[in-house]
């Protein structure tokens, strides 16, 4: 009978994620890439959350899949999963980077999407934007660890789970922090009349 080690679990119990991960580990490029064009829509959308320009999610994103392609021998299947463990090295390049720039208030995108020639569109979008806008601006005024929560579970749709596991607290933690979050983000929309 084989022996079953954590680092070596039977190619059947793997998921298909974790089969692209086991070939990108062996060097295959196309496997990463697949990974890559998997995640990358989540990673960034994540980030562009918390940081103040696209153009910074872009690098930050770059970044986290450089790292994570530098380190995918570190990553294990049966562990987190291979997005969480994506948002565990944006949380850590988010920091690294406010480490080194001064944190600056939140630039309103208005300008930057009209710059961009992204701000065309039907009514609803517009709104859509503008409602986004200041729901992201309502966010700073939460702490770092209740602006993670709300992200992760409402922008980016993670459950609960997998939350306590990037941000290394409890679930019913994690929950408590998630609703005084929500009630101090409602607060702002309403006073800005928004909702």
């Amino acid at each position: 009978m084989m022996e079953t080690s954590y680092a070596n679990p039977p190619i059947d119990l793997l998921t298909e994620e974790d089969r692209l991960v086991r070939r990108a580990q062996s060097g295959n490029a196309s496997a990463y890439a697949q990974l890559y064009d998997a995640c990358v829509e989540h990673v960034y959308r994540y980030i562009t959350f918390r940081v103040e320009n696209d153009r910074i999610a872009e690098v930050i994103t770059m970044r986290v899949f450089f790292k994570a392609w530098e380190q995918l021998d570190r990553y294990r299947p049966f562990g987190p999963s291979f997005i969480t463990w994506l948002y565990l090295i944006a949380r850590n390049e988010i920091i690294a980077y406010y480490r080194t720039h001064k944190r600056t208030a939140i630039q309103d995108k208005d300008s930057t999407l009209m710059a961009e020639g992204r701000y065309l569109g039907e009514d609803e979008d517009v709104q859509d934007m503008f409602d986004m806008l200041a729901m992201r601006d309502g966010l700073q005024f939460l702490t770092e660890e209740e602006q993670q929560i709300l992200i992760l579970r409402f922008i980016v749709g993670l459950p609960t789970k997998n939350i306590a596991r990037i941000i290394s607290r409890r679930e019913g933690q994690v929950r408590a922090l998630q609703i005084h979050a929500l009630q101090r983000l409602a607060g702002y929309l309403k006073e800005k009349e928004i909702i």
